[in-house]
């Protein structure tokens, strides 16, 4: 009994060896199924295997497995608890039964087993003490098979959890690198590096290839990155071929042996799994591609699972690139809007200049006179297309900033008017220390984000008890622009400090982004300028600097 744990063997060899010790026709054996509280056995006739089954107390087995006790039948047909329906399917002749219950370790009954027919006389009382013996020693090495068993599926269940959790936090760790580095990504091409070196190494790929149409215009572009490349280089877009396939029919591709005629890029792998983009509304966008299996014959059902991930989050990411092309767009368009007011604003004062020039070019006599009035219009003719050229470098994207002349006085109370409303309901107080004549060159727009930034953050430092928002502005020794905004919140903690200019960088507030900062930072720099936290007793303070260039 102690040589096999598989249950099966186990209990035809229990039958074999009772049948044998007992001098019997025959065995059967019965375990119980305490979910239905009924006794299973199964039995071959002929080339069937028959299930018989009886509920506890039920026949001479039932009746051993409710009583626990030995029972000894020494004429079946005479026992009104014997069945006869198995002698007639079957043409044997029970006479006699001897059936014990089979007890584990703990002394609950698990089965039964009973012979029938004693070959030489009667069962006798050895027979039954032997009976019982080896039945009881056969449900402890059945209860050991089934503990065997129970530990072999709850391994293999833990081991396919642990595949699971495994396949989890991988995913996890390339939605968390994938993230991370698209947060990062200024333009189309670092976005699909980012996507395309992300699904490559957790794919376990040579080579990679993103393929993504236009939203405008007809035609598109395909970005490659190749193995030991460190950033993707950038073809047109590629028809037919894997890539192509996958966006004209909006399915998965799938291969392994094939050419570079076939694939159409520009290196050539022996295995491809392609994804097509698709956008909100299930529109194909794209397609993302990856090549050359590093290890194995081709990519697995894990490695599709994984390039869909990738590809949903490339998709959520291209639809936000696009709108903030498209935002930003609308937003310089705005802006040109509103500033060219002011350049038709300041035209009037070189035109008026040229105007005098010409009149008094009439009234000149001599040639002399003449040239050196028209010199001085011509300069001012360079000033308006000087002008000129700065709206339209800004209306075509090649200027982040539109930097114009700029009443310092009037500016700041601009700003006071937007601003002073919401810190008052905040019971924060403004005050402006602005040079009455003060006049500096900078991005209006801009400069108003920076300080509505800075504004919303010290009236968000001083939410429990209100204070004071300070705003100074003044024009140094060295000709910079010098701006500084103090609060009299609780401070910036010192660990803070070195970091606080980085995006997502935050001191804790409730709703805080950690973006506010980064971008005054952006700004300045876009300005050739710097952002600098200045040490002080209370609150927070902020020194901008603006260098002017006449």
């Amino acid at each position: 009994l102690g040589t096999s744990l598989d249950l099966d063997d186990l209990l035809s060899l229990i039958l074999k060896k009772v049948t044998e010790a007992l001098e019997a026709d025959r065995a059967t054996l019965y375990l119980l199924d305490e979910s239905s509280n009924e006794l299973i056995s199964r039995i071959a006739h002929g080339e069937r295997v028959l299930t018989i089954r009886l509920t506890v107390g039920e026949g001479i087995a039932g009746a051993v497995a409710d009583s626990g006790d030995v029972l000894h039948v020494r004429d079946a047909y005479k026992d009104s608890r014997f069945s006869a329906s198995w002698d007639e399917m079957t043409g044997y002749r029970t006479r006699s039964i001897l059936a014990a219950p089979m007890k584990n370790f703990a002394g609950r009954t698990i089965g039964v087993v009973q012979v029938l027919n004693k070959k030489q006389g009667e069962f006798t009382k050895v027979d039954e003490e032997l009976l019982l013996a080896l039945a009881t020693q056969a449900a402890v090495s059945i209860d050991n098979s089934r503990l065997v068993l129970s530990l072999t599926d709850k391994n293999a269940q833990l081991l396919a959890t642990k595949e699971q959790l495994e396949h989890r936090v991988r995913d996890l760790k390339v939605l968390f690198t994938l993230e991370h580095a698209m947060a990062r990504a200024g333009t189309l091409g670092d976005l699909f590096s980012a996507v395309l070196t992300a699904a490559a190494k957790a794919c376990q790929a040579r080579a990679g290839a993103v393929a993504l149409r236009h939203s405008e215009t007809v035609g598109g572009e395909t970005f490659v990155l190749e193995a030991g490349s460190a950033k993707p280089k950038q073809i047109p877009i590629v028809e037919g071929g894997f890539l192509g396939q996958a966006m004209q029919t909006g399915e998965l591709v799938c291969v392994s042996g094939r050419s570079k005629k076939v694939n159409r890029l520009p290196f050539e792998e022996p295995s491809a799994l392609v994804i097509p983009i698709k956008g909100e509304s299930g529109e194909v966008m794209g397609a993302i591609g990856i090549y050359g299996k590093k290890r194995g014959r081709g990519f697995s059902s894990e490695d599709q699972g994984l390039l869909e991930m990738v590809a949903a989050n490339a998709s959520t990411a291209i639809r936000l690139n696009r709108s903030r092309e498209v935002r930003e767009r609308e937003e310089r368009l705005t802006a040109i809007g509103r500033l060219l007011s002011g350049v038709i604003h300041d035209l009037k004062t070189p035109l008026t200049v040229i105007s005098g020039y010409i009149q008094l070019m009439q009234d000149a006599d001599d040639q002399g006179t003449r040239e050196r009035y028209a010199q001085l219009a011509l300069t001012q003719f360079d000033l308006v297309g000087s002008m000129q050229r700065e709206v339209l470098e800004f209306a075509r994207g090649e200027k982040s900033i539109l930097v114009r002349k700029v009443y310092l006085q009037r500016f700041f109370e601009d700003v006071r008017e937007q601003l002073e409303n919401d810190l008052l309901r905040r019971n924060v107080t403004l005050v402006l220390d602005v040079p009455p004549r003060g006049i500096a060159r900078f991005d209006e727009g801009k400069m108003l984000r920076v300080v509505h930034n800075l504004a919303r953050n010290a009236a968000e430092a001083m939410a429990n008890g209100g204070g004071t928002f300070t705003i100074r502005a003044r024009i140094g020794g060295d000709g910079q622009l010098i701006l500084t905004f103090a609060d009299t919140g609780p401070g910036i903690p010192k660990e803070l400090e070195p970091k606080l200019f980085r995006s997502f960088v935050t001191s804790g507030k409730k709703g805080g982004t950690g973006l506010g900062l980064a971008i005054v930072k952006k700004i300045a720099e876009e300005h050739g300028g710097t952002i600098s936290i200045v040490p002080s007793e209370r609150g927070a303070t902020f020194d901008l600097r603006i260098p002017q260039v006449g």
